[in-house]
């Protein structure tokens, strides 16, 4: 992380503003890795930052990117087997980790965040959290397969019915599916029930972030008014109203 000025730093702390802050450094309370600081003096999370004794710790900021997620790039922190893994791919100052996965093969929306609760929250499959997807298959979209999909598909290897979904015909070979649940490579799964290939899928909606705007290996902030609609969908009240 950058280093920043050291009244900007007290007050990330809640300690005080940046005015007051210059008072209490300048009254020689705060001292910098043993050392009493002087003004200019710069810091960052590896710094070892008392007042009057008593250590202070920034309270870290809560980020939350929309990424889309190229095919190719496995949801992983560390496989020595992937080739290309999702923390390599994002160069971001913070250490974020995903919450849902996208299988390697699959492309579209992926939401990473420093937020533990967020993304226990949204992990959370009680929750009925929607994700949309856009599909395309290698047989004709029928209607029988519309009604099946939609009415939920026992998976045998899983030993699982899946839920009831909305699906939507887009063209000869393409729908639009929203899911409630995420179980793993469910799509792919539902339509090898249905003697169905899967020829691309992409994640294009998660709750009410969308991939609009990004191309593959590009992400973006989720900040304002976007934030705080992700976390009240999420079902965490108003907690990221401001933040960002």
């Amino acid at each position: 992380m950058e280093k920043i000025r050291l009244n900007k730093y007290l007050a990330q702390c809640g300690v005080c503003s940046r005015r007051d802050a210059d008072k209490i450094i300048g009254a020689g309370r705060v001292s910098v890795n043993g050392v009493t600081a002087d003004m200019g003096v710069r810091v960052d999370g590896h710094d070892s930052v008392l007042l009057d004794g008593k250590e202070l710790r920034a309270k870290e900021e809560k980020v939350v990117l929309a990424y889309y997620k190229p095919k190719g790039v496995t949801c992983t922190e560390k496989d020595r087997f992937a080739e290309r893994i999702v923390t390599e791919e994002i160069n971001y100052p913070v250490r974020v980790t995903y919450a849902g996965r996208l299988d390697k093969d699959s492309e579209g929306l992926l939401l990473l965040s420093n937020d533990g609760d967020l993304i226990q929250h949204m992990m959370k499959g009680s929750e009925g959290h929607e994700k949309e997807y856009v599909v395309r298959i290698k047989q004709e979209v029928t209607k029988e397969f519309m009604e099946k999909m939609s009415a939920g598909v026992y998976l045998k290897d899983l030993g699982v019915k899946t839920l009831p979904c909305r699906i939507e015909k887009r063209g000869r070979y393409l729908f639009y599916i929203v899911l409630t649940q995420g179980l793993n490579r469910q799509i792919r799964r539902m339509c090898r029930e249905l003697s169905v290939n899967v020829f691309s899928l992409k994640r294009i909606r998660v709750l009410n972030i969308t991939l609009d705007g990004l191309r593959p290996g590009e992400y973006r902030e989720i900040t304002g008014k976007e934030k705080a609609d992700l976390y009240r969908a999420a079902g965490m009240g108003n907690v990221g109203k401001g933040i960002g």
